[in-house]
């Protein structure tokens, strides 16, 4: 059983494993609030065009309090809630390993969702065979998988700075506002919800464009749609695992 986020990692791993095993696999993924509409929807065209069995199941992490708090460990949380999920499956349905997408980039990073994956017994193939993510994305892409070049994407409750309760209404509003600039053109790109403020991260190249009109007004526009009172760009731009850096102050 292969854990399906949609992304690049996951990918891989069912493509590989369909690749040996052929029916003997199948991908799971987990849906709720915090996995967006169109996410979900890439999880099942994925795994379609990978010809590989697929079960979307629901979890339950909106109703743990330990996540809906959101400590420091939020990603323990919900990686348990997870990781329990497929491992009833799989044995409901006669499955003996459950892989997932980590490659050997994730192990440097904070990432509490690794000790829940290790509680649960579940594999990390990329980590096994040495791969970084270039090493993914060279691989996927030479297997012909469209999304070898997709952004990372993470699930939303990591749009909201630890201590800040998740809500439903929160994780929609971040949603309807991130997706919006990835329609507009910003592939990579995350909006942090700070109280009534939106907090927007670009490639820092692509940050002169958020204060040019029109497409300033636009924005604007769709944050105070959302439910934003404020908008602001962060000047040091996307980088992977700022959510974090409040954890290891420089």
């Amino acid at each position: 059983m292969v854990c399906l986020s949609g992304g690049v990692d996951s990918a891989l791993v069912l493509a590989v494993a369909v690749q040996e095993r052929g029916d003997d696999v199948l991908a799971l993924t987990a849906v709720s609030p915090t996995l967006p509409d169109r996410e979900r929807a890439e999880c099942i065209r994925l795994a379609a065009h990978i010809g590989a069995r697929h079960r979307l199941v629901q979890s339950g992490e909106m109703h743990n309090p330990d996540f809906v708090r959101n400590p420091s460990d939020r990603c323990y949380h919900c990686k348990d809630e997870l990781y329990t999920v497929a491992r009833t499956e799989a044995r409901r349905l006669g499955y003996e390993w459950i892989a997932d997408g980590v490659n050997v980039d994730d192990l440097g990073d904070h990432r509490p969702g690794l000790i829940a994956a290790d509680e649960h017994d579940v594999l990390h193939p990329l980590v096994t065979a040495g791969l970084s993510k270039a090493d993914v994305r060279g691989a996927a892409r030479s297997l012909g998988l469209d999304v070898w070049a997709k952004p990372a994407f993470a699930c939303l409750s990591s749009r909201f700075p630890y201590g800040t309760p998740i809500t439903v209404p929160g994780l929609d509003r971040v949603g309807r506002l991130e997706f919006f600039l990835q329609d507009l053109g910003f592939d990579t790109v995350r909006v942090r919800s700070e109280g009534d403020s939106a907090r927007i991260e670009v490639l820092p190249d692509r940050i002169p464009l958020l204060t040019q009109e029109p497409l300033r007004s636009s924005v604007l526009s769709a944050a105070k749609e959302a439910g934003f009172t404020w908008v602001s760009v962060d000047l040091l731009g996307y980088r992977q695992g700022s959510l974090n850096e409040g954890l290891h102050p420089s």
